[in-house]
């Protein structure tokens, strides 16, 4: 095994998941949803914790899971969750209720993001977390990038593409689309950005000030 592989292994099983986000990714499992992995479900809630998060949208409900890692960080935020899947959404309502978390602190949009997103609220959010439709990726986090305040977060996970993204020989549409997001980002003034390998890998942009 290499040292990498050792690494992943490591922080793969140091995560200890809270119970009722445990419940919410064997709901997910059972309708075979892709949530965010434990280590990114982590990262995800100290993101929230350090920006004090207060509202927070995501694009994808991962059936719950990676919401309830965010309030978990953030347990004054108000979620806004976006998905055109009505059963993945009623899993989170279900993963929620269980949680206990107050029907006030989540609401649930049923629709494409893409026709969702533009309707949204400029420089409104804290956090927008991008995990769904993966081929458009880039234009939910243009979409991202507008509705996060300054210092705000846009995250985006499965950034690697199952090690995909650094293998040159990878050509697919959506690798394509991730390569470039990486590379776009690095260059851009406007961003702050960093990747973690944890878990499937985890894009960090902070929103900066164009003043």
């Amino acid at each position: 095994m290499s040292e990498n592989d050792a690494n992943a292994r490591y922080i793969r099983e140091a995560v200890i998941e809270p119970a009722h986000i445990a419940r919410a990714r064997t709901h997910a499992q059972e309708l075979g949803v892709a949530s965010v992995s434990p280590a990114v479900g982590a990262q995800l809630a100290v993101l929230a914790a350090t920006t004090d998060a207060r509202s927070i949208v995501e694009i994808g409900t991962g059936a719950g899971v990676s919401g309830l890692w965010m309030l978990r960080g953030a347990p004054r935020a108000v979620l806004t969750s976006i998905d055109n899947e009505p059963e993945h959404l009623a899993a989170a309502r279900r993963g929620f209720a269980e949680a206990k978390v107050p029907a006030t602190r989540a609401r649930f949009i049923t629709g494409r993001a893409a026709e969702v997103l533009p309707r949204m609220n400029e420089g409104a959010y804290d956090i927008v977390l991008v995990d769904a439709d993966p081929e458009n990726v880039i234009e939910y986090v243009e979409h991202g990038l507008r509705l996060a305040r300054t210092g705000g977060v846009v995250a985006v996970p499965r950034i690697l593409a199952g090690g995909r993204a650094a293998d040159p020989v990878q050509r697919d549409a959506v690798t394509s689309a991730y390569r470039s997001l990486i590379q776009e980002t690095q260059e851009s003034p406007a961003v702050l950005a960093a990747i973690s390998t944890a878990g499937e890998g985890l894009l960090q942009l902070v929103s900066l000030s164009t003043d």
